[in-house]
């Protein structure tokens, strides 16, 4: 089987916008069919064997029905490292890794820290690995993310503590444990899933996007609510929010009582990470 680059981007954007469809070529010519970057820019057709012609004609169809590039692959860029991903499992997104940016320099050697609601363990693996001495736990309500996370942390030798637990009805009973707790929460409103993209709609998982409209903040709430037990004087809460609701989130921690609250704006100037502090 022959086909170019030209033609595997002509064949997506039936689906996909003409970027879109040119970086996805790049990814089946280049990184999974083996084709030399400058025979791609220069649209040189590509000789696939038999098995690679099946995989070509897989990837296609599975692109034309809107899956995510990532679970084709099997696998997410974050940070410079590559993390498995599955269906079930939240594909890891560039402002988390802003968020994980924010905390690696704000945060100690020997910080505990706790991610709640850790997906693929991207935020968790990395802080482990990038915090010297780190003591890091994460959590998940989905026994599917977690067996992922495991393997993530696994294939990457991060010393990480995962537990199976569901945040809105656990309820602690010790204190001040934590320096650092993250968090990247379901945030996506009911109201705003109509302008969402297929491939996100059709095969990432719901639980870890969507909140009711009548109760956006419901995480944030119970989250905030838990730091202030768990985390210890001067410690910590860091989260990504809905561009939406960043200053609402903020305001909500203040009335919850902590300090230094802020929010800050992802590359896209957005209103996108909440940080505040518990009082000493």
């Amino acid at each position: 089987m022959q086909i170019s680059p030209a033609e595997l981007r002509n064949s997506l954007r039936t689906c996909y916008p003409a970027t879109e469809a040119a970086a996805l070529a790049r990814i089946v010519c280049c990184e999974m069919l083996g084709q030399r970057v400058t025979d791609f820019v220069l649209n040189e057709p590509l000789e696939t064997d038999e098995a690679q012609a099946r995989l070509l004609e897989d990837t296609i169809g599975r692109l034309l029905r809107f899956e995510p590039i990532q679970y084709i692959q099997g696998k997410a860029r974050f940070l410079g490292r590559d993390f498995r991903v599955e269906p079930g499992v939240l594909i890891p997104r560039p402002e988390t890794e802003e968020l994980v940016e924010k905390i690696l320099k704000e945060t100690t050697a020997g910080a505990r820290i706790l991610d709640i609601g850790t997906g693929s363990g991207c935020i968790a693996v990395t802080l482990a690995l990038e915090v010297p001495d780190a003591q890091v736990q994460a959590w998940d309500i989905s026994e599917t993310a977690l067996q992922v996370a495991k393997e993530n942390a696994k294939a990457w030798q991060a010393s990480v503590d995962f537990i199976l637990r569901d945040v809105l009805t656990w309820e602690p009973k010790e204190q001040a444990t934590w320096d650092v707790i993250v968090s990247n929460p379901p945030y996506v409103t009911e109201a705003e899933r109509a302008g969402m993209e297929p491939n996100v709609l059709l095969h990432e998982p719901e639980s870890a996007l969507f909140v009711p409209d009548e109760d956006p903040l419901r995480f944030y709430r119970r989250i905030g609510q838990l730091g202030r037990q768990l985390l210890v004087p001067g410690g910590k809460l860091y989260f990504e929010t809905n561009r939406a609701y960043g200053q609402e989130t903020e305001a909500l921690l203040r009335r919850q009582g902590y300090t230094n609250a802020r929010t800050d704006k992802d590359l896209s100037g957005n209103d996108r990470f909440v940080i505040a502090t518990q009082p000493c």
